[in-house]
């Protein structure tokens, strides 16, 4: 038996054409048969006879154009469906047109019209009961051990995540409604299922239905609206699972049926980012370009994201080895035609500098090497002016003298109105470009918040507390941070330094505040765990160089939109004094002689020297 169906998938085509062609021949010979009421009269039958050949030769050569064919019939689609229509439709047009032409006005016209509603019957029919009996099979094959899941969202996505649990027996769900906020869909049925009511009266309907799981089926659904979902899920204590992120789905980076936990970023609600993409293309196609800090968060999300644009030579700069070599190893396996070159070095070493820069002939620079923890600078306050400010310096000194053409400066919030060592060097660095920008190189600085996931952070403290037990450890239950994605940090900071002419300051936009708290009561809680009650939270109070908020601009400063909706430039009323350089001596000087009190005191001074000679 099996090597007769072995036998008869080779000739599958063959086979399809002569069951097209039955099907014609039966859906005809009905249309005579019906128009003279089952008793077909001899001078009609020789008309039949007469006919049928030209029929089948238009049939077969109109169905072959539209592929009718091909394709499985078990996976029938609308596209099929409409395929199959158009087919059907021209052929009976054109074979109209050849029966009068051949046999004149004495045709019954009739026959036309049955002829086309009996073939559309047939040849789609069969399509329909081959995927309904498919269908049925599949729901008979997952009875028994699958989990009653409660679909959030009755849109396209929830009817496209529905359709792939009953195409897909591995998902092993049973579907026992939906909840929408839509109060027009209450009582509609999906696919046979019920639109039960909203999400905020989810926890009692999973009761209700006796639901195993949630799942979320509303990927452009962002912000408080998302967050309010995940709060409902939580609370009907069931487990919830969602579709992949719009921003996924779009990119074809992943399928609805691609089910995932949960993540913290997802409570984030960050819509995908839209980029210029054939801006970015003309900006880094074919380019040497040269990241420092390659082996950090937002370096090494650069270099993946660099990379897809086909630069020339990519260059990848940063002391720390280890994570230097997973990244060049990465980057390598994903873009084996790319040419990468990890260079171990520091950017305080100017012939270090000048080897990278003008030996691989550099033609932009992202720079993102810095320090950025806010209490270790302040208790390593040196460290953080010779990295961040006389790094910067270095770096920028030798891509002006070996012609970069480009210069953008990873920068960050807590250069505005920095109350600390890092967020002041940050400010510094920001002036130390602005005093270049009307030399031949482009510079440009980005600003951008937070980091959600990156080295050192918040949530990775969090993480760690969380796994030995706690406490969680909070400074302030007021405290409030900006956060980003790093893929959409980063691609912002393309987006930015494509858009740059010189001298801008640009600020991405951040979204709303999170509150630390609800950052970490969430976190807990997506550790499938409780706040207060298995993990601890405890008030610790700021630490030196911490603020409770961020500011977005200085007094000096305004936010000015750009043609990206995500990126606003920065409006900057007072200029670069004349004695920077000298100051910026000055600094290397105390810094070279490790006077800690003297250089912060400096550096300080540096920072608001701006602010004091704009109000003058």
């Amino acid at each position: 038996m099996l090597d007769v169906l072995e036998r008869l998938v080779l000739y599958r085509r063959p086979l399809i054409v002569l069951i097209h062609l039955m099907l014609t021949t039966l859906a005809y010979l009905g249309a005579f048969v019906l128009r003279f009421e089952f008793g077909l009269p001899p001078e009609q039958r020789e008309l039949f006879l007469l006919t049928l050949p030209l029929l089948l030769v238009i049939r077969m050569t109109v169905f072959a154009y539209w592929y009718v064919h091909e394709g499985l019939w078990r996976y029938v689609s609308m596209r099929d469906i409409l395929a199959i229509l158009k087919a059907v439709t021209l052929s009976s047009l054109v074979f109209v047109g050849g029966v009068l032409a051949v046999v004149g006005r004495g045709f019954p016209r009739s026959v036309f019209v049955l002829d086309w509603l009996l073939c559309l019957a047939l040849v789609g029919g069969v399509r329909l009961t081959l995927r309904a009996v498919r269908e049925a099979s599949l729901l008979n094959g997952h009875a028994g051990g699958e989990r009653r899941a409660l679909v959030v969202g009755a849109g396209d996505a929830g009817e496209m995540l529905v359709r792939e649990i009953e195409r897909n027996p591995t998902m092993s769900y049973e579907v026992a409604g939906f909840v929408d906020d839509d109060r027009k869909k209450r009582s509609r049925r999906i696919h046979g299922f019920e639109v039960l009511g909203t999400v905020d009266e989810l926890p009692s309907l999973a009761r209700a239905v006796e639901a195993d799981e949630v799942l979320i089926a509303v990927p452009s659904v962002m912000g408080t609206a998302r967050r309010r979902i995940l709060e409902r899920c939580r609370e009907s204590g069931l487990p919830f699972k969602t579709v992949p992120a719009m921003g996924d789905l779009l990119r074809g980076k992943a399928q609805i049926g691609h089910l995932q936990e949960v993540r913290l970023e997802d409570l984030l609600g960050r819509e995908a980012v839209r980029l210029d993409l054939e801006r970015l293309r003309r900006e880094l196609a074919g380019r040497r370009i040269l990241v420092t800090g390659a082996a950090g968060s937002i370096g090494s999300e650069l270099c993946r994201q660099l990379a897809a644009f086909r630069p020339e030579l990519l260059v990848l700069l940063d002391q720390a080895e280890s994570a230097l070599y997973f990244i060049d190893v990465e980057l390598r396996n994903a873009n084996p035609t790319l040419a990468i070159i990890p260079v171990i070095g520091n950017i305080r070493d100017r012939r270090t500098m000048d080897e990278v820069v003008g030996g691989h002939r550099i033609d932009l620079v992202y720079h993102a090497a810095a320090y950025k923890h806010v209490p270790l600078m302040e208790e390593f306050p040196l460290e953080g002016i010779a990295n961040n400010v006389l790094g910067t310096d270095t770096v920028l000194r030798a891509s002006i003298e070996h012609g970069v053409k480009k210069f953008v400066l990873i920068s960050t919030d807590k250069a505005v109105r920095p109350v600390g060592t890092m967020g002041m060097t940050k400010r510094v660095a920001e002036d130390l470009l602005r005093l270049h920008s009307d030399g031949a190189m482009t510079v440009v600085a980005v600003r951008f918040g937070n980091v959600l996931g990156s080295d050192g952070s918040v949530l990775q403290l969090f993480q760690r507390q969380i796994a030995r037990g706690g406490p969680v450890t909070l400074t302030d239950p007021e405290a409030c941070r900006y956060f980003m994605l790093p893929s959409e940090a980063v691609q912002l900071v393309l987006q930015a330094g494509a858009m740059g002419r010189g001298g801008e300051v640009f600020f991405l936009d951040m979204g709303e505040p999170v509150r630390i708290l609800d950052l970490a009561r969430n976190t807990i809680r997506l550790a499938g765990l409780e706040p207060d009650k298995d993990i601890p939270i405890k008030i610790i109070g700021l630490r030196p160089g911490e603020r409770l908020r961020e500011a977005l601009v200085t007094e000096q400063e305004d936010l000015l939109p750009t043609e990206h909706q995500n990126v606003f430039v920065v409006r900057n009323h007072s200029v670069p004094q004349k004695d920077f350089g000298s100051d910026l001596e000055e600094l290397r000087r105390l810094v070279g002689m490790r006077d800690r009190d003297a250089a912060v005191s400096w550096l300080n001074r540096m920072g608001r020297q701006h602010a004091v000679q704009a109000r003058g």
